[in-house]
């Protein structure tokens, strides 16, 4: 087989789940030059390390590095713990607060920790963008302004509508994206990951290295994953996120809840599960068994086959009521309609509305086995229905 064909095979691999390649061919080629020098490729993924708990979403991209070190290329991981005292502006309506230097290094050091239950140590180079930037002098950050137009920075959707409607972008915001680009000017990187959001970035990688002489970075892009309510990408400020960190069961008890129009995309995004075989499934079987299958699957990723066992056996339990209390106490409620935060002040379960909101924002409250995570979801209640917020129990009963 051809170093062509070799490269072929990894690139039509590595199209899973992706949603964007720029371009195929310069990708392509990478490959083959990589196998025909013996020399694996570069792929590098930057971190702003702003939210330190990794999640299913933020997966997506860490995996697809993975499938690149499993074909021999070595990642390099850039923990911007300088350009985070800017902020990335992308997707933002206004100028983002700056982390402090303590916060940063903190957020970092969570970040180095969790990419081990994806990455392999051996083959992933960890790198902070201030060994490069910090050394820069005000003539070095003019000369790197130079290379881009104000123009194109204000190609940028989220430059563009802000400049449009009156609202304040600092000149700070707009190095960012520079930046960012002269990181993978200085590693030398064949290819940058990122999601779709990163679009632009990427792109003014590909234009910083051309102007210095190097051959530009491949981009591969990747879908940005809903979370478990289904609408809004998956995020742990607005708790529909499911982390790798969590205990299966927690990961089981949300992965239960999504959409059943979203069973086959986490399929793709967060599992090796071949699609066709996913297909059959979702033809032939219950919209249920098919969320208990995609649930065991990513557990055993991030836990074991046999903890994602375990979780499943206990998610039955719970939900079938064998796991109920005998001696479980009566809530009797004043209406049949209720929010959830209602919910658990009339049950008695949470000392404040403030508090009963954290703790249905953390997935702390289960009715029959489900997690909520909207305070605001109006639950329309039943007698016989167990509410179980952390280890208390409620049996419901409508006034």
């Amino acid at each position: 087989m051809t170093f062509e064909e070799q490269a072929e095979l990894q690139v039509q691999k590595l199209e899973r789940a992706t949603a964007e390649i720029i371009s195929r061919d310069d990708l392509k080629r990478k490959i083959a030059n990589s196998l025909r020098d013996k020399k694996p490729l570069r792929i590098k993924l930057g971190l702003d390390p702003t939210a330190p708990h990794i999640h299913l979403g933020f997966a997506v991209v860490l995996r697809k590095l993975r499938q690149f070190q499993d074909f021999g290329h070595q990642v390099v991981i850039v923990i911007g713990d300088f350009t985070a005292r800017v902020g990335d502006p992308t997707g933002r309506s206004a100028t983002r607060k700056v982390l402090s230097v303590e916060q940063i290094k903190e957020n970092a050091n969570t970040y180095r920790n969790q990419l081990a239950r994806i990455l392999d140590p051996e083959k992933t180079e960890v790198r902070f963008n201030s060994e490069w930037l910090e050394q820069m002098n005000f003539a070095d950050v003019i000369g790197l302004a130079s290379k881009y137009t104000v123009a194109r920075i204000l190609e940028r959707d989220d430059f563009e509508r802000r400049f449009k409607n009156g609202i304040p972008i600092g000149v700070h915001e707009f190095i960012y994206p520079l930046m960012q680009g002269y990181d993978s000017v200085v590693l030398r990187a064949d290819v940058e990951m990122g999601g779709t959001d990163q679009k632009f970035n990427n792109l003014v990688g590909r234009e910083l290295q051309r102007e210095d002489g190097q051959e530009s970075q491949a981009v591969v892009l990747m879908p940005i994953l809903e979370g478990i309510d289904g609408v809004q990408k998956m995020s742990k400020s607005l708790g529909n996120y499911v982390g790798i960190t969590e205990t299966p069961s927690e990961m089981f008890l949300k992965l239960m809840q999504i959409p059943d129009t979203m069973i086959r995309r986490y399929f793709e995004l967060c599992t090796d599960v071949p699609m066709d075989e996913v297909d059959a499934h979702l033809q032939s079987d219950n919209p249920r068994d098919c969320k208990r299958w995609l649930a065991r699957e990513i557990i055993a990723i991030y836990h074991s086959k046999e903890e994602a066992e375990q979780a499943d056996s206990e998610w039955q339990r719970v939900v079938s009521n064998k796991g109920v209390p005998t001696d479980i106490e009566e809530c009797v409620l004043e209406s049949a309609s209720l929010k959830a935060v209602d919910l658990v002040m009339q049950a008695g379960l949470a000392p404040s509305k403030r508090e009963a909101r954290r703790l249905v924002e953390q997935g702390a409250v289960l009715v029959d086995g489900v997690a909520w995570n909207d305070p605001n979801q109006v639950y329309e209640a039943a007698d016989g229905a167990k509410l179980k917020v952390g280890k208390k129990w409620r049996a419901l009963r409508i006034k």
